[in-house]
């Protein structure tokens, strides 16, 4: 199609992000005329993962253009390059992937199951989390397991999976052993115990542990790490905990002993977004990169349609081809105020830092990645106040068998809920702290570092009538360590709009005809 206008469509989809891609997926075999366009020239949006040169790329146009939300504050250091024979380098540009938003997937996440209905899982590989590790500062020898990673100054304590984990680990004393167990039997089945927590539901989660399981204050990290809270512990309440802590458990040994999660390979979240994309594009769907509106999402669309009649979006593109259409799905254009922002930093290092990823149970996958925590008051900048105050930084370790790095390599993706030099400062911290607590030899070197700040946004909305009223105001979940499944109770909102009483089941398909190849789906 050498041209868009004038041309005429059911539904525009605007950005190639994991909801909308969700959405174009489900709207495959719903026999509409989709238009999917994206301004930027690669899909995923905020999900995207690029090569080496392709986050050059990305890096450059977003210092030429610093107002290209939802990224911003871009710094890519590579260190001076040596002879290959000499010392370790980066290798080819293609031989990386690096995701700018990785999120692993819980086993029994509700994505995981539309994946499989949809069929669309055949195009997909999935690889096992492995341990999930808290730094500690090594005051406390009852801070976690005995299976520690020793440092300069701190050290790695692994968090146990679960009761019988508890039960052998040899550091714990009996009495922190027995309040750990009363909790893990009561979060086992806690919706149906609302007279233990409902009191404390909007206090802050340690104070709940403290009072109600007289668990000691050395153990409420480990805890607060399994909620991936992004949040300081007094920040951190109860009803926010509990959930993410059931679900983390009651995943360990869905797919299989060990483990609970898991995480796409290849490239992260990006990869469901291209598959969910080719997946519309063989149900007819239109793609069109690197086209953009020149209008906003937000109320500045034309309508033309008589009383009665069903309106009629006119829309103008970014090069002045206009189109039309019935309805519009989009990200509103400028990030709210209220919106969060998070520093982020991606850092290629020359090891695979083996340590981090243990055997996680007999006859279990070997795990793709680790998850390490920096709990709040763990990290000392010389210049920082209030130490306490500031949130935790998570790191997911990716090594190479995730497809995002070559052999004898790692991926490091560290995030903080804090915007600015400071947030910057506390992921150098922690990289640093992380590779320190590692007896590994050679000694990890890097050989990329990107820093960047995200800014979380309203989630896509629905411009379905005379008023521009959003049908939805939430925020975007992509600055979530882990996928969160309201994701998909939006998607599964908005497709019902869309297609009214024809809407039958969400994401539920059958086979193609059996002459249609796998690749062909």
């Amino acid at each position: 199609m050498e041209t868009l206008d004038g041309t005429e469509w059911d539904l525009l989809i605007v950005g190639t992000g994991l909801p909308q891609s969700l959405l174009a997926l489900a709207l495959s075999r719903s026999g509409k005329k989709i238009l999917h366009i994206d301004q930027n020239d690669y899909y995923g949006g905020p999900e995207a993962a690029f090569s080496l040169q392709e986050v050059e790329e990305w890096g450059k146009g977003l210092a030429d253009d610093p107002s290209s939300a939802p990224f911003s504050s871009i710094s890519i250091t590579k260190p001076e390059q040596v002879d290959p024979d000499e010392g370790p380098s980066l290798s080819f540009s293609r031989a990386y992937s690096l995701a700018l938003c990785p999120q692993l997937i819980y086993a029994r996440s509700t994505l995981l199951q539309h994946l499989v209905s949809s069929k669309v899982y055949r195009q997909l590989e999935f690889l096992a989390v492995g341990s999930f590790w808290v730094y500690s500062l090594g005051a406390d020898e009852t801070a976690g397991s005995p299976e520690a990673l020793t440092p300069v100054g701190g050290r790695l304590l692994r968090v146990p999976n679960g009761r019988e984990d508890v039960f052998q680990d040899q550091v714990l004393d009996f009495k922190a052993k027995r309040a750990l167990m009363k909790f893990l039997r009561f979060i086992a089945d806690y919706e149906e115990q609302p007279e233990v927590w409902e009191d404390h539901r909007n206090k802050p989660f340690p104070s709940f542990l403290t009072e109600q399981f007289k668990i000691p204050a050395s153990l409420h990290a480990p805890l607060l790490a399994l909620t991936l809270s992004p949040a300081v512990p007094a920040q951190t309440t109860t009803d926010h905990a509990l959930p993410r802590i059931a679900r983390h458990l009651r995943s360990i040994g869905f797919f299989g002993a060990g483990f609970g999660s898991v995480i796409p390979k290849w490239g992260g979240m990006s990869e469901i977004t291209q598959v969910a994309c080719r997946a519309s594009a063989v149900g007819g769907g239109v793609y069109v990169l690197g086209k953009g509106l020149s209008t906003t999402l937000d109320g500045s669309i034309n309508l033309d349609h008589q009383e009665g009649e069903t309106p009629i979006y006119k829309v103008r593109l970014k090069d002045g081809e206009l189109i039309t259409t019935g309805q519009i799905v989009g990200d509103p254009s400028h990030p709210r105020l209220e919106d969060p922002a998070y520093c982020r930093s991606i850092t290629v290092v020359s090891s695979t830092l083996d340590p981090l990823f243990p055997p996680i149970a007999e006859d279990a996958p070997s795990p793709a990645c680790a998850v390490v925590i920096f709990p709040s008051g763990t990290l000392k900048l010389d210049t920082a106040d209030g130490e306490a105050k500031v949130p935790p930084v998570y790191i997911s370790v990716h090594n190479s068998d995730a497809g995002e790095c070559p052999a004898g390599q790692s991926v490091l993706y560290a995030s903080i809920a804090l915007k600015g030099t400071a947030g910057f400062q506390y992921l150098k911290k922690s990289v640093e702290a992380l590779l320190l607590s590692l007896d590994v030899t050679p000694s990890p070197t890097t050989l990329l570092s990107v820093q960047y700040e995200q800014q979380s946004r309203p989630s896509m909305q629905l411009l379905a009538s005379e008023t521009d009223e959003p049908t939805n105001n939430s925020s975007s979940s992509s600055m979530d360590l882990a996928f969160d499944d309201s994701v998909l109770d939006q998607v599964k909102g908005l497709w019902q709009e869309i297609m009214g009483e024809d809407a039958g089941k969400f994401l539920v398909f059958e086979d193609r005809e059996a002459n249609m190849t796998e690749d062909d789906e």
